[in-house]
């Protein structure tokens, strides 16, 4: 039987759709999905796909230096998961979504070190809240990241774990900020689909806009960090890394939520929404009111090109609809700040020394004394580690925790009466006033915007994309900072600007494999 002329003509392009090869590079939850379901792509071939990647580019070729340790059982893991798609479909929101986690993160039957030697052999028996949530969703953990050792250096990622900087993979020469650089780093090359990443005073967001990516900072209490090894508690914060707001949405949905063993998530109010998806709304600008924090960014070391850009990304949100109030000022700021007093309150002695007695034998040390005696730290962590054991160990009970937060209550007042006279949804401000500086330097301007406000108010704040300086190779990022528990809020700003703009690019660094 001969064939009709027309079928023919449609084979070819079936044929060609059905055999197309899957492209991880930039791919997001939603095209892995589809493509599972369409029967182009298994989990086992997904995860082969970024391991590839990974055997390329990270210790060979660019030599990102992003991963401290793959998961020896993830090809199992995924061979798994597609027993189980064969069976039943999805096995969750985020089926077969491998994960790059931080090595600050408990992660069952994997070493967790905080980036040192000194925990060197540490592998914990169950996972950290965070990482079992989203395995539970269907994500499989698949590398431990690198990180700046214990979290300490917003500025550089280098650690005693792994020798060498990772590398920004925009320009292999640059530094990827703060202590989830790593996590940035493999996430912006595309080593795996989303990551984890702790966010004290920048790490979170500050890698994020260094690598061109959407960071979530939550608002205390609504996610848990139980299993995170602490650098102070009063400010830590765990969450979700990604190349697009609704990837990172979706790691969201899935870990926020009470933890009976971190006590602080007991504050979340009840009423708070189940769906953050429903943020997702390309005209979430419409009507917005957003104030232009220059307090957060302006100092005689600002850099006018990120300035520049910076104002085309307000400019591109009133032209989304936003009405933009410039400047937007947190009246008496300067004089809280001047008044603050009282010692330092809990911070990494307190709350390393807690943690490391509740782990027991399972850690080869047992305190911040024991670290410093082991000598296994990076040497630019030594003075650091040293300070710390020699000042006070102030519980939250003290003279110095109660000043503290008296402080804190005077500048989460300010903000907020700020944004109630001038009617504002939300601030914005470059998250970093300078370009990433070269690895080694730390003698030129930083630029970190991100240490002051969200931590010191416990406010959520969101990275996104604006584009790139330095003739277009150097990412730059906006941070949208709101009240407490206004993540939806500020979900919907950063996905309609990120929709409206598509700034964000792949590295040139980790192209495609042929």
């Amino acid at each position: 039987m001969i064939r009709p002329v027309f079928c023919l003509l449609l084979s070819v392009p079936l044929l060609a759709q059905k055999l197309a090869p899957f492209e991880v590079e930039e791919a997001t939850i939603a095209q892995v999905h589809d493509a599972m379901k369409a029967g182009r792509l298994t989990c086992r071939e997904l995860v082969g796909h970024y391991l590839k990647r990974i055997e390329a580019y990270d210790k060979n070729g660019p030599a990102i230096n992003s991963i401290v340790i793959l998961n020896p059982d993830v090809e199992k893991q995924a061979e798994e998961l597609d027993r189980r798609y064969a069976q039943s479909g999805l096995t969750g929101p985020l089926h077969c979504v491998p994960m790059i986690v931080k090595d600050n993160f408990e992660t069952k039957g994997l070493q967790t070190t905080d980036g040192a030697l000194a925990l060197a052999g540490y592998i914990p028996d169950k996972d950290a809240f965070l990482v079992k949530r989203v395995k539970d969703a269907g994500a499989i953990v698949l590398a431990k990241s690198n990180m700046a050792e214990w979290a300490f250096s917003p500025y550089e990622t280098v650690n005693s774990i792994l020798p060498g900087y990772t590398r920004n993979p925009y320009a292999l020469d640059r530094v990827t900020a703060g202590s989830s650089g790593g996590t940035a780093a493999a996430i912006a090359a595309s080593f795996g689909l989303v990551g984890f990443g702790s966010d004290t005073g920048n790490s979170i967001r500050g890698p994020s806009s260094h690598q061109a990516l959407v960071g979530i900072r939550s608002t205390m209490g609504l996610t848990s960090r139980a299993g995170v090894l602490p650098l102070s508690l009063l400010a830590d914060i765990a969450g979700p890394m990604a190349r697009t707001v609704e990837d990172a949405v979706a790691v969201f949905q899935a870990v926020v939520g009470e933890d009976p063993n971190d006590p602080v998530t007991a504050a979340a109010p009840a009423h708070l929404p189940q769906d953050y998806s429903k943020s997702l709304d390309r005209n979430g600008l419409r009507g917005a009111v957003i104030g232009v924090l220059h307090q957060a960014y302006e100092r005689d070391t600002t850099d006018p090109e990120v300035v520049r850009i910076f104002m085309a990304a307000v400019e591109d949100m009133r032209r989304a609809g936003a009405t933009i109030v410039d400047p937007a000022t947190v009246e008496g700021l300067g004089a809280i700040r001047r008044e603050q007093g009282g010692g330092p309150c809990m911070g990494f002695k307190y709350d390393i020394n807690h943690y490391l007695a509740a782990q027991g034998d399972r850690v080869p040390v047992k305190s911040l004394a024991d670290i410093i005696g082991s000598r296994r730290f990076h040497p630019s962590a030594q003075s650091r580690l040293e300070s710390a054991e020699k000042g006070p160990e102030n519980g939250p009970d003290s003279p110095a925790c109660q000043a503290d937060k008296a402080y804190r209550d005077k500048v989460r007042e300010a903000v907020v009466k700020t944004m109630d006279k001038l009617k504002l949804d939300a601030f914005v401000y470059p998250t970093w006033s300078n370009p990433p500086r070269l690895i080694g330097d730390l003698n030129t301007p930083h630029g970190d915007n991100s240490q002051f406000y969200s931590p010191t108010t416990g406010f959520p704040a969101i990275n996104v994309p604006i584009g790139f300086t330095r003739g277009g190779t150097l990412p730059a990022g906006m941070t949208i900072y709101g009240r407490a528990w206004s993540e939806p809020v500020l979900i919907k700003f950063a996905y309609a600007y990120e929709q409206a703009t598509r700034h964000r690019r792949p590295p040139t660094t980790t192209p495609p494999l042929r």
